[in-house]
């Protein structure tokens, strides 16, 4: 699992948003949202840069 913080994250939209852009890097991945404490852990064969990545190009920079 590779875990990562949004300080960005607020809503159940942001939620929807970061999935979105996490599947469309790795539609296989698999995602555990915690939302009140703003961290993502996702599992994808992909690395943490192209996920970070993906989640950057989103909006949702990680920490």
């Amino acid at each position: 699992m590779i875990e990562f913080n949004i300080p960005s994250m607020s809503c159940g939209h942001c939620v929807a948003r970061l999935t979105e852009a996490v599947k469309a890097a790795d539609p296989s991945a698999k995602l555990e949202v915690d939302l009140k404490n703003k961290q993502v852990r996702v599992e994808s064969a992909k690395d943490r840069a192209a996920l970070a990545a993906a989640l950057s190009e989103a909006g949702y920079p990680p920490n």
